[in-house]
């Protein structure tokens, strides 16, 4: 039995179709997604907003510009989550390159601000020239699914394992919450497991006094806008593995992902808007922001509901959430990094359970071929390496498929519908 493959959705500007949209958006914001959503949105606003603002710091930046930093990211971020849901019912969900924002940390330290901010917008432009063209449509179209799967399986893979260590960091809250977790999937149907163990997770930590303010040096200011300088050592140093960064391991993971669950991702207007995002971003002071493989996973994973053509609605709620945060981004980031790291890790690797389940059999399928191309890409994509500045999913996807090319593995033949 094949998975349902849930199609684009064009919206009509009839009255009645609006009106029937707009019924469609409210029923898709149930609990289930709802709470998946403000996961994803915790998780992205937490660990992540802190390698930004150690970036910041590497490069002597003011509390403006990093404020304006955070703005682009977050707000343009949450708004390509609204446009892509809201356009195509998907959780097609938008954030920014966190591995982009850790390879700030280095370069910013060396590369002048204003030169960063013009190759921020260069790499938008070199992102949204191939998702004009097409190109990274046919390449997704062609890459082989189980290799695809096995790189998603890998990437994410460290959100299972870091769920683990959260329980055995903090025990007693990731403990309870993962404990929480499994009771709540196993009791009851109506509540969301993720929602329960967060709310568990949370009162413990807010009864142990494990809730901390930050000590965040971000001031509640204006943001500062920077004049972009645009260099040769710009485009070779910060451009262009940004633009690998966004195609060959934000998108890529959040194509896979949703192929995993059944969807058929609009691939070329997943790598257009991450190459707008990327220059709107790079203009007010931020690096890309781009469709996001992390929360993609969250939103479409079946925490986000059992109809997946409602779990858009967690996208929305992301989207919303983001766009608060980045506005008021002086406040927010204190209150968000105030909840215990291994809190926020413990859920969000408890939500990705039936992703990686999902990614794992389609991986390994004998029926699909292409088991030690897989297994190559898995291990590639676990290791974490990084070579040329580009990191393990695009490996990942280059050494599986080299390998399973090396060993003729054979695709089976497809069965005509």
């Amino acid at each position: 039995m094949q998975k349902q493959a849930f199609e684009t959705q064009d919206i009509s500007t009839t009255p009645r179709a609006a009106d029937s949209w707009f019924r469609s958006l409210l029923q898709s914001l149930n609990v289930k997604s709802v709470s998946a959503g403000v996961v994803a949105a915790l998780f992205g606003c937490s660990g992540p907003a802190l390698i930004v603002i150690s970036a910041a710091e590497a490069g002597n930046l003011s509390s403006g510009q990093t404020v304006a930093w955070l703005l682009a990211i977050y707000f343009v971020g949450g708004l390509i989550s609204l446009i892509m849901a809201l356009r195509y019912r998907q959780p097609v969900t938008g954030a920014y390159s966190i591995p982009g924002a850790a390879i700030m940390i280095g370069a910013l330290a060396t590369i002048p601000f204003t030169e960063a901010v013009g190759a921020f917008i260069m790499s938008g432009v070199i992102v949204l020239l191939l998702g004009i063209s097409g190109v990274v449509g046919r390449i997704m179209s062609w890459l082989p699914m189980p290799i695809v799967m096995a790189m998603i399986a890998g990437a994410l893979i460290r959100f299972g394992t870091g769920a683990v260590q959260a329980v055995e960091s903090m025990p007693l809250i990731a403990g309870a919450a993962a404990v929480a977790f499994f009771a709540s999937a196993r009791l009851t149907k109506a509540i969301p497991p993720v929602l329960t163990a967060a709310i568990v997770g949370f009162g413990i930590a807010l009864a142990t006094g494990s809730v901390q303010p930050a000590d965040v040096d971000i001031a509640f200011v204006a943001p500062e806008m920077t004049m972009p300088t645009f260099t040769l050592n710009g485009l070779l140093a910060i451009a262009i593995p940004l633009a690998a960064l966004v195609i060959g391991a934000e998108n890529a993971q959040a194509t896979g992902v949703l192929m995993a669950e059944g969807y058929k991702p609009p691939v070329n207007a997943m790598t257009t808007i991450s190459g707008i995002g990327g220059m709107v971003a790079g203009v007010i002071g931020g690096h890309n922001a781009n469709i996001a493989g992390p929360m993609t996973a969250i939103c479409s994973s079946e925490q986000a509901g059992d109809d997946k053509s409602k779990r858009y609605g967690a996208t929305v709620v992301n989207g919303v959430l983001f766009c608060s945060f980045g506005l008021f981004a002086g406040a927010a980031v204190p209150f968000i990094l105030a909840l215990p790291k291994a809190l926020i890790g413990a859920v969000a690797g408890l939500a990705m359970i039936g992703v990686l389940i999902a990614a794992f059999q389609q991986a390994f399928s004998k029926a699909a071929g292409h088991q030690i191309g897989s297994m190559v890409a898995l291990l590639v994509a676990m290791s974490g390496i990084s070579l040329l500045g580009i990191s393990s999913p695009f490996w990942a996807l280059v050494f599986g498929i080299l390998v399973s090319l090396l060993l003729s593995e054979q695709v089976p033949a497809r069965k005509s519908a």
